[in-house]
């Protein structure tokens, strides 16, 4: 990836002034014309040249309206399988949610999900083996997503801010899906027992949440706790990384306001 220093963006932005075309102006000092049109862009922004809003409003920076609902979800999704990047410091970030290509529609709700909160960004899929990324690229990520920073989410601690915390709490379902959808799971266990001399087999479904942040799980059982599904801690070795949903009314809640994945 090439970087392109001050000396060549304040060429390209003196012949720009001058009306110069992008095209013209890319070929002369050898840049990616999109490249050139983006530092046009962010000079006319500054000069306060651009029609109507400089860019997309933001529900922390503001006021704008943010659908709660959405975010408890999309935030869910994000604790799980979710990460927020920068390919250069002239790009703007994205946030990146990666879907397994066998669940068409969980790649459906968490694009709706993210036009919901950022409605003025653009959203898109990039397809990889096996999986989809569902991104969003927004200025804004950092703001609603203060979790976001170095290192993996298990080696560092995940606090929801106050007004987050809110949010889940007025939304607990939506945030437990998103949890679900990402790094979690609804199976069918089975077992045998004895009926009068006959052995019978028994089938009964469960959910699981795997998870090695203590953070993020504790985050998902403080919300199972809030709409009454009971749980336990299911230890893999000395780490207790799963979280167990086994009991039938809980089970039953569960598939009312969660599901499988499909």
């Amino acid at each position: 990836m090439n970087f392109h220093g001050t000396e060549v963006r304040q060429k390209a932005l003196t012949l720009l002034r001058g009306d110069a075309k992008n095209a013209d102006v890319a070929r002369k000092l050898n840049v990616p014309v999109g490249t050139v049109g983006y530092w046009k862009h962010l000079d006319r922004a500054k000069r306060g040249e651009c029609p109507g809003r400089h860019g997309p409003s933001c529900p922390r920076c503001d006021g704008r309206q943010l659908d709660e609902a959405a975010y408890g979800y999309l935030l869910g999704l994000y604790l799980g399988d979710g990460h927020i990047s920068h390919y250069s410091q002239h790009r703007v970030p994205n946030l990146m949610i990666s879907c397994t290509e066998s669940w068409p529609g969980l790649m459906d709700a968490c694009e709706a999900a993210m036009r919901a909160v950022f409605p003025d960004n653009g959203v898109c899929r990039v397809r990889k083996t096996g999986c989809s990324n569902v991104k969003v690229y927004s200025k804004h990520l950092h703001c609603l997503f203060p979790q976001h920073g170095p290192g993996r989410k298990h080696e560092r601690p995940i606090v929801l801010e106050p007004w987050q915390q809110e949010i889940v709490d007025a939304h607990p379902w939506d945030f437990i899906r998103g949890l679900i959808h990402s790094d979690g799971c609804r199976i069918t266990n089975w077992t045998t027992r004895m009926v009068a001399g006959e052995r019978k087999r028994y089938e009964y479904p469960r959910y699981f949440f795997s998870n090695k942040s203590d953070d993020i799980r504790k985050l998902f059982t403080d919300a199972l706790d809030l709409v009454g599904v009971e749980w336990t801690t299911l230890a893999r070795g000395s780490d207790p990384f799963t979280i167990s949903i086994a009991r039938k009314p809980s089970v039953a809640l569960m598939d009312t306001h969660v599901g499988p994945k499909h």
